[in-house]
């Protein structure tokens, strides 16, 4: 086995009641994967694709030795158990919770069902907003940027702290918004 390697997994929701939601997550993931160790502040997001209510978005940070394949398979689970329902076509549709693994390390895969790192986070605000504030020097094993370096690019439209009432866990927000 090897060594435990940073992982960063997204947490979205926009459905239901989305701060609990993103709550059971946090502590599913940390219960069935790893203890959090980073958690960043909520954001309410614009969603992207058609029309929709606003998201929150928030990304954790833990250590695991678990594979790539077990960690998202694990999170498959978590949504499934919060009450996620895939239907076709999902893609850019509404959810109640959705769980992006977003990086383990420098480890890199593409496959058909995972692409490490998320082939997309270099594009969403939404992610790289919380990301920045939990791992700004993560570095991109095969494009070279940093988290911090992306976010400048791709700026923080559509990205706001969110001013609800903090989760029964505390864990609104551990990290910077000026990261």
């Amino acid at each position: 086995m090897q060594n435990p390697r940073p992982v960063a997994i997204a947490l979205g929701s926009n459905l239901g009641d989305r701060a609990a939601l993103l709550g059971a997550a946090r502590e599913r993931i940390a219960a069935d994967i790893a203890p959090l160790e980073g958690v960043s502040r909520i954001y309410e997001t614009d969603p992207v694709g058609p029309p929709q209510p606003c998201y929150l978005n928030q990304v954790v940070l833990l250590r695991s030795a678990a594979s790539p394949e077990a960690i998202l398979a694990t999170l498959l689970g978590i949504e499934h158990a919060l009450g996620r329902v895939r239907t076709a076509p999902a893609r850019h549709g509404p959810r109640r919770i959705d769980c992006d693994l977003l990086l383990c390390g420098e480890t890199e895969r593409r496959a058909s069902r995972l692409t490490l790192p998320h082939p997309r986070m270099s594009q969403r605000a939404f992610v790289l907003v919380p990301l920045v504030e939990l791992l700004p020097d993560w570095r991109h094993p095969r494009e070279g940027w940093t988290v911090r370096e992306r976010l400048a690019c791709v700026g923080r439209a559509g990205v706001r702290p969110w001013r609800g009432e903090a989760p029964a866990d505390g864990s609104r927000g551990t990290g910077s918004a000026d990261a």
